[in-house]
Parts: C-alpha cells; sequence; structure tokens
C-alpha cells in the first residue's frame, strides 16, 4: 500500500511537471501536453477474452486424455503388483527378483510419464498465455497511440481507479476481434528412454 502511494504521488507530481510550463518562453509556444492516463483491468481481460476461454478448453481436453492414460497405466500396475505378490511363493528367488526388477523399471516409466505430461500441459499453458499477452500489448500499444495516453496503468497496481479512466471495454473488444482463437497444438507423445546399449545392463 505504502509503495502504490509513493507511486501515485511520484506520477501526481510528474502531472505537474508536464502540464506546468517551464518557463516564459516555453508559454508563448502554446497550451502545454496534457497527461493522460488509463486503467486497464487484465484480470477481467485473461477471464473474458474468447481466444482464452477457447483454448482452456482445448487444454482441458489434452488434460483429460492424459489423466485417462495415466488411470490406465496406474490400474496396470496395479494389477502386475498383484500378480508379483501372487508369485513371491512360487518363483526361485532368483526369478522373483528378476520379476520385481522389471516391475520396478515399469513403475518407473509411469512415473516418468506423468512427469512428461505435466510439463507439456504446463508448457501448452505458457504458450497460450505468451500469444495472449502480445495481442493484447499490441491492442493496448495501438489504444495509447490513438487516444494519446501519456501512460496506462494496471488496475491491480493502482489505489484508485475512475471509471471515466477504465479502458478495459475498450481493449477486450479489439483484443476479441483481433485474437478469436488461440491454436493449442497438439502435445507429442513422451520420448522414450535410452536403451542401454547390447551387453550393458
Amino acid at each position: 500500500m505504502i509503495r502504490n502511494l509513493k507511486f501515485v504521488a511520484a506520477a501526481m507530481a510528474l502531472m505537474v511537471a508536464l502540464t506546468a510550463p517551464a518557463d516564459a518562453q516555453q508559454a508563448k509556444k502554446g497550451p502545454p501536453k496534457v497527461f493522460k492516463m488509463a486503467i486497464i483491468d487484465i484480470e477481467a481481460i485473461r477471464r473474458d477474452a474468447v481466444a482464452l476461454k477457447d483454448a482452456r478448453q482445448q487444454v482441458a481436453k489434452y488434460q483429460a486424455s492424459f489423466q485417462a492414460e495415466i488411470q490406465k497405466e496406474e490400474s496396470a500396475l496395479r494389477t502386475a503388483n498383484q500378480e508379483l505378490a501372487r508369485q513371491r511363493s512360487i518363483l526361485s528367488p532368483e526369478a522373483f527378483n528378476e520379476e520385481r526388477r522389471k516391475f520396478e523399471q515399469r513403475l518407473i516409466e509411469v512415473q516418468r510419464k506423468v512427469q512428461q505430461r505435466k510439463q507439456q500441459l504446463d508448457e501448452l499453458q505458457v504458450g497460450v498465455m505468451q500469444r495472449m499477452n502480445e495481442a493484447m500489448a499490441e491492442v493496448v500499444g495501438e489504444i495509447a497511440n490513438e487516444d494519446q495516453y501519456t501512460v496506462i496503468l494496471r488496475l491491480d497496481q493502482a489505489v484508485f481507479a475512475a471509471d471515466t479512466h477504465l479502458i478495459t471495454k475498450k481493449v477486450l473488444d479489439r483484443l476479441n476481434k483481433k485474437l478469436p482463437t488461440i491454436t493449442v497444438p497438439e502435445p507429442k507423445e513422451p520420448a522414450e528412454p535410452a536403451k542401454p546399449a547390447a551387453g550393458k545392463k
């Protein structure tokens, strides 16, 4: 809060500096430049942008597919674990240890796949937000030039914002036209772990 108050004080001081003529010579040049400020609600735009809504649905579809895939793997692991327990009493110690080694390796591979799928989802979401932020920055820049704004602040960084300074709807409407959708690429299948060379364990 103190930081925001200091920022507002600095902005007001800057406004005075920009609007007051520096000397008599500047006054002869005509009216001083006007300090024009606007406020934008970034969170509202991220919530309501049609491209983000569509992209979230695409990511959710991939997430559901990944979840079903992992659940199938986990079910197979539970069955294999039960079978391993049953074989403990009928296999020789050497044979049982080999089967247990295979099970543990399979478990490691499933855990690796879970991590890879999680990383893929994270990368998809980062890519979506990067594309959205780029388009939003272009739109905000266009509006700033057209309407001669000196500075545009985020709503969550302002102590107070009058409705007359809010340009959120204008930015959102133009953003929806500029970027109506974001295509989320289909994730690739997780890479298989490198197999040891022949003759090596």
